[in-house]
Parts: structure tokens; sequence; C-alpha cells
């Protein structure tokens, strides 16, 4: 299946601290490009996949499953900390899902995780009419492109197909139980405004992870896309000054790559 325009994965080979960037549901690179090339200008080694059934058409996504999109991270993850000293994991609402199981499932794998309006539920009453409404319905109205920021776009699809909802329904139940198990750093940024998840969702992983080297920031300019809209200068900043705080000499490697 071709890939849409702009929907590509990225890699960047940089030094031995390496990111992995998980993009959001129905999403694809595109919305964190900026940042892995922020990331990647400071002389980190940077990964950011696309998701599989994502950045082609939404009848493609319908037959995957969140299995598969977590086996994608996952095995990038394996092969960053074969390449890298350091990894930490980053990622978007689902991204940030994402991210979070690989912190909960791989330890000390994991040097830290940075997460991005997190999702943590599906909500509202047609979440509990999934399992049904999957088979009778193929899809509702798109959630891309909650930007603040006026000209600023996501290329994601306009579409949510329902089996993919269900399964992202079931993946975020058994994540919520993992939680307890995220002991790494972790910088939580959620902005003020978010039309697609709630400030609940960042307020249950803040109370169910188990991590004591905790950072919460809240965006007051931007909504749910926050890595495409006004505040997405300071989370590229936060995130590397909470990825060199971790990993002495980031900013010092990316000041060689950049000269």
């Amino acid at each position: 299946m071709p890939v849409l325009p702009g929907a590509e994965p990225y890699r960047h080979e940089g030094g031995e601290v390496g990111v992995l960037l998980c993009h959001g549901f129905t999403g694809s690179p595109q919305s964190l490009r900026p940042w892995a090339e922020h990331h990647a200008a400071h002389g980190l080694t940077v990964s950011l996949p696309l998701l599989p059934g994502h950045g082609t058409r939404w009848a493609y996504m319908q037959l995957t499953t969140w299995h598969d999109w977590y086996a994608a991270v996952d095995r990038e993850l394996r092969v960053l900390t074969e390449r890298c000293s350091r990894v930490f994991v980053a990622g978007l609402s689902m991204g940030g899902a994402l991210a979070l199981r690989l912190a909960a499932r791989h330890g000390e794998r994991v040097a830290g995780a940075v997460v991005v309006n997190p999702a943590n539920r599906v909500h509202g009453l047609s979440a509990y009419a999934l399992p049904v409404a999957r088979h009778l319905v193929r899809t509702t109205k798109g959630i891309a492109s909650d930007i603040a920021k006026e000209g600023a776009a996501e290329l994601g699809y306009d579409r949510v197909p329902l089996h993919a909802a269900h399964s992202l329904r079931l993946f975020l139940r058994r994540l919520d139980g993992e939680l307890p198990q995220v002991t790494q750093p972790l910088l939580l940024l959620r902005s003020a405004r978010d039309h697609v998840v709630p400030a609940a969702d960042s307020a249950r992983v803040l109370s169910r992870v188990s991590s004591v080297d905790v950072t919460e920031i809240v965006l007051e300019h931007s909504y749910h896309v926050a890595t495409l809209d006004e505040d997405a200068d300071r989370v590229f900043e936060e995130s590397l000054a909470f990825i060199g705080r971790l990993a002495p000499g980031v900013a010092e490697e990316g000041t060689a790559a950049v000269g």
C-alpha cells in the first residue's frame, strides 16, 4: 500500500543516545517529524517509525490491531538498544501510551519517557458500544488536526475505523494495569485545551506510574497535536533538556554535529 507523501518514517544515525518517537492513532510520522529533526540536530540517534495501517488509507488500518502497532515500536526499540548506550521513548497521544508500555515492559533498557497528551482510555458512551457498533458501522468522523496554530495541519485520516478503535480501547485498558511497572524518569506535557484527550488521562497516568522522577508541564497555547502547535518549540526544548539531564553530553554532541 503506497504511503501518503509526508507520512514516511524517519531515522537519523547520531550519537550514543537514542530516542524512539511514537505517533498517534490514525496519524503519521508527519506529526512528530519536527520533533525528530530537532533531536537529530542535537546529535541524538532518532527513530520515528510508521505504525502498521497508518499513513495510507483508513481501510487498511481496519486490518490491524494494537498488537501490530506495539510490535512495530517494540522492534524499533530493540534495534536502538543494540545501537545506543542509552535509549529514551517518547510519543504523542496513543504514541505516548505505546511509549509507556515500552517503559513498563523493558525496564532498564529504557532510560526515560516523554509523553505528550498521552491517551489512557477511549471516552464517552460510544466507547461501550464499540464491540457491537464496529460490526454495523465501519467508521466515524476523524480526530486528526486538533491544532490551534493557524495554517498548521496534521496528516491523518479523516475517518476513524471502528475495528481499530475497538482494538485501541482494549490496548489502553491493558496498559492501565501495567502503568505501575513504569519506574523510569517521566516527563509529561499536556495541553490546557485538548479536544481529543482530556486532562483526566494525564492525571490517571501520573497517579498510576511508579516513577519517582516526574515532571508535568502544561502547554497553555496548544490543542491536542502540540508537536505541530504554538508550544512545539517548548515541547522540543523541554524534552531535549530532560534527556540531557539524564544523559549528560547530549548538548555537547549536538553542538559538534551542527557545527
